[in-house]
């Protein structure tokens, strides 16, 4: 499952620390490859992922800031479609399954697995993507009962953004 931690240990080109916890950051080269949300802990920031933890810091500080890393995103047609269509999506705004299925003609359930799926969460900014009736989910989790870390740092993200979720 990309996007939270799994239950085993994971390896990690560095964590970066976030108001929420921190990231566990891996690339693939000189290509950002993935974003792992993870609970408050260590931080370790090498030289390789400096410009990954620098332009997080920048979004920290500023939620309009928009991210210019280079990335090795690896999905189906269907999910860069999907993924791409998301950057459209500004800080400070929202859309729903729903409106983004009509978008790319689709289904809203293909899109959420799509979301679901995305390696690199927040700089392709899923948590912007509501159900038409609320919070909708975050990382594969709906039910803040399941686990409520993934439901709380999109809450924690959209009110960073200025969107009040309910």
């Amino acid at each position: 499952m990309t996007g939270i931690a799994a239950p085993s240990p994971l390896r990690f080109d560095g964590i970066v620390p976030a108001p929420f916890g921190a990231l566990g950051v891996r690339m693939s080269g000189q290509r950002l490859a993935e974003l792992v949300f993870l609970p408050a802990g260590r931080q370790q920031i090498p030289a390789a992922i400096r410009p990954v933890a620098r332009a997080l810091e920048a979004y920290f500080d500023d939620p309009a800031q928009r991210f210019a890393l280079p990335l090795a995103l690896v999905g189906t047609p269907f999910r860069q479609r999907v993924w791409a269509a998301l950057n459209t999506v500004l800080a400070g705004q929202t859309t729903t399954y729903g409106s983004l299925a009509r978008q790319l003609g689709s289904g809203a359930r293909a899109v959420g697995q799509a979301l679901g799926d995305n390696p690199i969460p927040l700089i392709i900014p899923c948590h912007r993507v509501l159900s038409a009736t609320g919070l909708g989910g975050f990382m594969h989790t709906r039910d803040p009962r399941q686990d409520p870390f993934p439901l709380t740092v999109k809450r924690w993200l959209l009110t960073h953004e200025g969107c009040c979720p309910s």
